[in-house]
């Protein structure tokens, strides 16, 4: 921990403390020497004018009547935090130019004003810190905008659908519960009047979206968790089967670590491999996902789910024998 980093503990750990806190208990949290302890009590008192007082032999705190007062002038942040902030301001360059963007620039300003105080003047290097997108998908700004208006409104959405999967156009009219960010693209989550179910729509298929006077219908928020974030990825629904996948111990190094959904099980087998089960409605997603391990990956069941990884195999190795 940096000079920076443990003036800001000292401070947030004094600002919270009522009847003070002994020099002691400040070194292990801090993680410094005595001497250094009291040099920081000395710049947190002299130079930035805390109320430091003493309360009975080695505990310090702040005054009663001045703790609620005092801040630290400027802006502080730890290094997590300004991590954290370096990562948004990255994020937000990466929307691109459109309404999204252009609708982001005032906080995208406001970040880059708050990380030159924190550099005291001096420029960071932001451009060091960088944000990959994987597969995004081209979308319409103003479907966007519109879709995104309804969601915080509260008003239903009238639009042309054109499945990816079955390239066919519908119309839908709906009442928006959730704009969902996955996998680096958006989704609209809501109920569909029409077929009275909730259903899942990728925003860059959504054509001459329309907002309408109508008040959405709100759903209860355990209702949608329940349908929206009990089964694998975006395609969600109430779980039909748990798959089984058993990953090669190369692969276990990757695929440990990884987060699949909330409520997946994994383990190591004995000789290294990795046991994954994961609660899933539809498979196609799950597989997509399965088959990029290639050979160090094998669906072992259900049954149906281990068939179809077989067929999608033969498929694509019948493709390479042409």
């Amino acid at each position: 921990m940096d000079r920076y980093e443990r003036i800001l503990a000292l401070h947030r750990t004094l600002k919270s403390s009522r009847y003070g806190v002994s020099i002691q208990t400040l070194m292990q949290d801090l993680g410094c020497s005595r001497a250094t302890l009291y040099r920081d009590i000395a710049f947190l008192r002299d130079a930035l004018a805390a109320p430091v007082e003493s309360v009975g032999e080695g505990r310090i705190r702040y005054d009663e009547k001045e703790a609620g007062r005092f801040e630290l002038p400027g802006l502080w942040l730890s290094s997590d935090e300004l991590h954290a902030l370096l990562a948004a301001h990255q994020l937000l360059v990466r929307t691109g130019d459109g309404v999204l963007s252009t609708a982001l620039a005032p906080l995208r300003g406001r970040i880059e004003s708050l990380l030159a105080q924190q550099a005291g003047g001096k420029r960071w290097p932001v451009e060091r810190v960088r944000v990959i997108a994987s597969g995004v998908r081209r979308r319409d700004e103003a479907a966007f905008r519109t879709v995104a208006s309804a969601v915080l409104d509260r008003r239903q959405l009238e639009f042309d659908y054109l499945a990816r999967s079955t390239n066919e156009r519908t119309h839908r009219r709906v009442s928006p519960q959730r704009l969902t960010h996955y996998k680096d693209n958006w989704y609209l989550d809501a109920w569909d009047h029409e077929r009275e179910g909730l259903r899942s729509f990728s925003v860059d298929r959504v054509q001459n979206a329309r907002m309408l006077d109508e008040v959405a219908r709100d759903l209860p928020d355990e209702e949608l968790n329940q349908h929206l974030a009990s089964s694998y990825g975006i395609f969600s629904g109430t779980p039909k089967a748990v798959a089984t996948i058993v990953f090669s111990a190369k692969a276990a190094r990757w695929v440990a670590d990884e987060h699949w959904h909330g409520k997946q099980e994994g383990r190591f087998l004995a000789d290294g491999r990795y046991e994954l089960k994961v609660p899933y409605s539809q498979s196609r997603e799950l597989l997509m996902d399965v088959l990029r391990y290639g050979a160090d990956a094998e669906v072992v069941a259900p049954a149906a789910l281990r068939e179809q990884a077989r067929t999608l195999l033969q498929l694509a190795l019948a493709t390479y024998e042409r």
